[in-house]
Order: C-alpha cells, then structure tokens, then sequence
C-alpha cells in the first residue's frame, strides 16, 4: 500500500521536500543498492513536456509531485516488477536502466551501476496502461 498523498502549495515546497528527504540519504532498494538523488533530477521527476515530442519539461506536475513520499517506498518494496530499461534514442534495451513497476501504475526509473551496486534516481510518474504495457515487454531486470 502507498503512502498517502502530499500536498503543498508551491513547486518550491516539493523541491525542500525532494532535497531533505531524498538527497544526501541513505536509501536502498529491496536488493541492496544504494540510490544516488541529485537535485537536479527534481525537475525530470516533477515537471511533464507541454509537448510530448520537445520533451521540454515545462509544467509542474502535481499529479506527480503528490505522491512524492512513493519514490522510498516503492524503491524499499519487495514486490515491485523490475524491467530492463529502454533506450528511446537507440531504440533497443538498456540494461544499466532499470524500471520498477509498483502499486499497479507507479513507476521508478534509475540509472544503475553493477561494480559499485548503486543507481541514481531518474524519475518516477504514473503509468497509462499503454506505457505499462510497453514496459513488460522489457526483459526482466538482472544484475
């Protein structure tokens, strides 16, 4: 079960938010890595393209930035579906990307590292049934 929903009033709130409890912490995934947050990955995270192909990450998402307290969560959560990522630009998989599926529609996606076991936080959204469709198409993830 998720966390409930967080509600501020500005972006600016959501981005202490991201920073206290993100950045700088120790946090693991349910199979051991270490998960990087740099600040920067805030606006990736919270912010959606107007225009899907600019993919210019122009309006804060609420949608997204309410379920802020999901990210550590779903990370932490056992039960996710871990896919190999997929490399848009290639067109083909991406094994040091990894994608986990939780809660039905939340998605997680991080940068991974083999030789050090960690990652770096990407992004995380909720997922159309057609994006999560996409995804199981993917490989399961393997270290």
């Amino acid at each position: 079960m998720p966390p409930p929903l967080i509600y501020y009033a500005s972006d600016a709130e959501y981005r202490t938010h991201f920073e206290i409890h993100y950045c700088g912490q120790t946090i693991k995934t349910f199979d051991g890595y270490r998960v990087f947050f740099p600040k920067q990955q805030f606006d990736d995270a919270f912010y959606e393209s107007a225009n899907r192909k600019t993919k210019d990450k122009s309006v804060f998402s609420n949608k997204r930035a309410e379920r802020i307290d999901w990210i550590r969560t779903a990370l932490e959560d056992a039960t996710a579906e871990v896919y190999a990522g997929w490399d848009r630009d290639k067109k083909r998989i991406n094994n040091k990307r990894r994608v986990a599926l939780v809660y039905h529609d939340y998605v997680i996606v991080l940068q991974m590292n083999l030789k050090r076991k960690s990652a770096t936080f990407i992004t995380a959204y909720v997922a159309d049934n057609v994006t999560i469709a996409k995804i199981r198409r993917n490989p399961k993830w393997a270290a």
